[in-house]
């Protein structure tokens, strides 16, 4: 088939969502498949850049800024985005390519546009991948009321849901919330669950031995260090075990929060815990090759289900998790069933602090966790998966 698949995010960009995007559009080609990732770029000086990366098709269109600016500002910015793709598109020599499906990844929920248009076009069948349900998180992390801003957005998210033929969502949780959807416009819905290629170890510029953590048990922390994240309780963890000098915490990463825990750290007189500046994806596998377990944390005001991806990291690496995460959260079960660490989601530290102990307790003596994670992310969350499932989707 001929894929379009669409987003606002893609490498060089280091995020999660850029690096599973990258993995999906190679999966695409592995299996036979010709794609064009169509990605907003609002560094170009351009209208439009084709690139051609290991048989995926890019196509980069510049758009106004949407990333690390206010809210107003990104907000504007990412309601123009799709039309600044479509015009850019235009002028390029893809302007009127017809295609067999059309495939976006949210967030952004904005894209809305942009796949109706290339779906008419094309008279074909489109595929939404939901990783999180924005503006609903955002209420229930308090961060917006169900005021206007929210009725704006909401409007957003809807009109890019009639767009889809499909709706893939990564939690069976998630279901429930498209069943009025699914409902009034007769299409479905379904688990399509994160995805992570094989990545080698080829290194990494952080050497945990060379630091003031040398030999102690490290609980790692990779990506982003945002408010939805809620790393406080990380932090009221490495106070409880300051006195263990046999564990220490590693954060790497970026985020609008990353400053205020560096500074909460110090304040605290953390000297178990480091903070370290993201690093480039393909570092990761040989940052987890020298630590013991990795963390997850999700405020615990969520009311949807999320599996980070760095969960997905951590499995592939063969670390099991440590996790706080909010009630009713799908991941709970999956860590528990799978047996590939402890989870808490009651909120409080003391609990946390029990779990911890008794997951740095259990490496010594459970020697098929580290398998066990491995297997669970062979069998879950492989691309080859992913691929067929949108596929299948897309024939109909």
């Amino acid at each position: 088939m001929r894929i379009a698949l669409i987003a606002d995010v893609y490498p060089p960009l280091r995020s999660s969502g850029a690096v599973q995007l990258r993995d999906l559009s190679f999966e695409f080609v592995r299996q036979g498949h010709s794609v064009t990732v169509m990605v907003s770029s609002p560094e170009l000086t351009v209208p439009w850049q084709i690139d051609d990366w290991d048989g995926v098709k890019i196509v980069r269109m510049k758009t106004p800024r949407t990333k690390d600016i206010d809210y107003v500002r990104r907000t504007i910015g990412e309601f123009l985005m799709p039309f600044s793709m479509l015009r850019n598109l235009r002028k390029s020599p893809l302007g009127n390519e017809k295609w067999d499906g059309i495939v976006w990844y949210a967030p952004t929920i904005f894209l809305g546009p942009i796949a109706k248009s290339l779906k008419q076009s094309s008279s074909c069948r489109s595929y939404l991948i939901i990783r999180d349900i924005f503006p609903e998180w955002a209420v229930d992390m308090g961060l917006m009321s169900k005021g206007l801003p929210y009725r704006f957005f909401k409007t957003i998210a809807n009109y890019q849901y009639s767009v889809a033929d499909v709706i893939g969502v990564q939690s069976f949780g998630n279901l429930a919330y498209f069943k009025e959807w699914e409902a009034k416009h007769e299409r479905r819905s379904e688990v399509l669950q994160n995805w992570l290629a094989d990545a080698p170890d080829e290194g990494c510029s952080i050497t945990v031995r060379n630091t003031s953590l040398s030999g102690r048990h490290i609980f790692v922390y990779a990506g982003n260090m945002g408010v939805a994240q809620g790393m406080g309780i990380l932090l009221d963890l490495a106070e409880k075990l300051k006195g263990r000098k046999d564990i220490g915490f590693l954060f790497v990463g970026r985020g609008r929060d990353a400053q205020l825990l560096l500074d909460d750290a110090k304040a605290r007189k953390l000297d178990n815990v480091l903070f370290h500046e993201e690093i480039d994806p393909s570092e990761i596998p040989g940052l987890y090759a020298q630590c013991h377990i990795g963390l997850v944390a999700l405020d615990p005001r969520h009311k949807t289900h999320n599996i980070p991806g760095k969960f997905l990291t951590y499995m592939q690496s063969g670390l099991p998790v440590l996790a706080a995460i909010n009630p009713g959260n799908d991941l709970e079960n999956l860590i528990n069933s799978e047996r590939v660490g402890r989870v808490c989601s009651d909120s409080s530290v003391d609990t946390f602090l029990h779990l911890a102990e008794q997951l740095v307790n259990a490496l010594a003596t459970d020697i098929e966790m580290s398998a066990r994670c491995k297997a669970l992310s062979s069998k879950l969350f492989s691309p080859a998966v992913a691929v067929k499932q949108i596929i299948a989707a897309l024939r109909g």
